[in-house]
């Protein structure tokens, strides 16, 4: 039986799920031995072709001091000039979780052996895993181009030179030429790209199960899930979308009669508008499976061909413009969410009271929450404004392209939190009709999980205040993607 709770760190296999397990700690990171023989011949390359041709970072300075050419009477001290120099973050701290991500996507960013960092590096970044030491690592510094302050942060740390924020190694020597090596790579912004993507999915998931809520407390019509309705315009996540609601809905072949002969856009289109969400966050999945497995350090130490090659590997178009497009696909989804939520308070379509009040006549109900959605939804439609529409030009013109990954994944972030409470709100409107009009569903899986919501949400028919019941929901929907 395979060990789940280790990972093999080998610079080719980490998936996004295993970067979640070992950041959230319910999972180690083990170093593959072949790994770290392939890390160590890069090492050596890279300091014998330093001793023969300039080399960006190794033998010369950056940036815009690329053609400046380091003393080699000062080489030693070049590294920790490098890392001095570019620890210049601010901010907020990043969470112990963002930081655990950042070191394990380092870690086999480093085992993919085209750095030419000392291994014992890598060995320092499995022992910190290991042990639960984390850097203390500001959240400011970064437009796309490489997360520079950020990891001369860790790498400081590591040596020494910085407290630790929590635990602590004994400090670790960096080699001339490891700075600019180690802080190569795009690792913090990966981290945080990763774990908002473990949290969209299963908001993502969740979607389906409050949508069938809704479903059934507004008596929907399942013909516009039908298989036959999709396989005639079959893109993939309509299709998956299409058939989760199919599985969801019916019991051993019987499904629910519908109200009416169509129903609103909410119900109906909903595979069409929540499908392309699906596809959005598949779409970064892959994008950030190839970074997390990249040797994309500015230069490649190439140990097949032994050769040195300068690049641009740092930009992280593929992943801020993979990111925009998400979090557009987000904001529709997130608009059918509120329409459903306005469908839920209007009596021609539940039979039920205005607003879903239940007390005397003029009672509010649960009218406060479209007020809460829709300003958690406006708050989503700034955050879907894409960040690659600017650039920023620096080190004195040379550096004239960024993609500002780093504040789309903030961004997307900031819109699943926001979106969160929009879906919290649906969820709240569906279980109270279904518990004022005492329907049921038929058993199946949207019957369990009405149960598990019913165990969860107080029930106050008369007015009262909804924040507890927000709050309890947001906490709910996570639950609900299991079903």
């Amino acid at each position: 039986m395979t060990d789940t709770s280790r990972i093999r760190i080998d610079g080719s296999g980490l998936s996004c799920a295993d970067v979640v397990r070992i950041a959230r700690s319910s999972a180690s990171a083990e170093l593959d031995a072949d790994a770290v023989l392939r890390a160590e011949k890069a090492y050596l390359l890279a300091v014998d072709s330093g001793a023969k041709r300039a080399v960006y970072g190794r033998t010369t300075g950056v940036g815009a001091n690329r053609h400046t050419v380091v003393d080699p009477d000062s080489a030693d001290q070049h590294g920790l000039r490098l890392l001095r120099s570019h620890a210049g973050g601010t901010g907020d701290p990043l969470p112990d979780s963002v930081v655990r991500s950042t070191l394990v996507i380092r870690l086999n960013q480093l085992a993919a052996a085209g750095s030419g960092v000392h291994p014992r590096l890598l060995h320092a970044l499995e022992t910190a895993l290991r042990v639960g030491a984390v850097p203390m690592v500001h959240s400011r510094g970064a437009i796309g181009t490489g997360d520079l302050t950020a990891l001369a942060e860790i790498a400081l740390t590591i040596a020494g030179q910085r407290p630790w924020a929590v635990g602590s190694l004994d400090p670790v020597a960096i080699s001339p030429g490891d700075a600019l090596a180690f802080i190569s790579s795009n690792a913090a912004t990966l981290a945080e790209a990763v774990l908002a993507w473990h949290d969209l999915r299963r908001l993502l998931r969740a979607s389906h199960v409050v949508a069938a809520l809704s479903f059934c407390a507004l008596g929907g019509s399942l013909e516009a899930f039908s298989e036959r309705v999709h396989a005639a315009r079959p893109h993939p996540g309509s299709v998956r979308c299409a058939a989760e609601m199919r599985r969801l809905l019916s019991s051993g072949g019987e499904v629910p009669a519908g109200r009416r002969i169509q129903d609103p856009f909410g119900l109906r289109a909903f595979p069409q508008v929540h499908g392309p969400a699906l596809d959005a966050a598949d779409a970064l999945e892959r994008v950030l499976t190839i970074d997390l497995n990249a040797a994309a350090e500015n230069p490649l130490i190439d140990v097949d061909t032994e050769e040195v090659y300068h690049h641009g590997q740092f930009s992280t178009a593929y992943l801020a413009l993979t990111l925009d497009h998400l979090r557009a696909a987000l904001h529709h989804v997130a608009e059918l969410s509120t329409a459903r939520l306005s469908d839920l308070v209007e009596p021609d379509l539940t039979g039920l009271s205005p607003f879903l009040a239940a007390g005397p006549a003029g009672s509010s109900g649960i009218m406060i929450l479209e007020y809460v959605s829709h300003d958690s939804l406006g708050q989503l439609r700034h955050l879907a404004a894409p960040v690659t529409l600017g650039t920023a030009v620096i080190s004195r013109g040379l550096e004239d392209h960024a993609s500002f990954s780093t504040h789309a994944v903030r961004s997307t972030a900031a819109a699943i939190g926001a979106y969160r409470t929009v879906l919290a709100c649906e969820l709240l409107g569906a279980v109270r009709a279904l518990r004022l009009s005492g329907a049921e569903p038929a058993h199946s899986p949207v019957r369990d999980a009405l149960d598990l919501a019913v165990q969860r949400l107080p029930f106050v028919e008369g007015d009262h205040s909804l924040s507890d019941e927000v709050r309890l929901a947001e906490g709910l929907v996570d639950s609900l993607a299991a079903f």
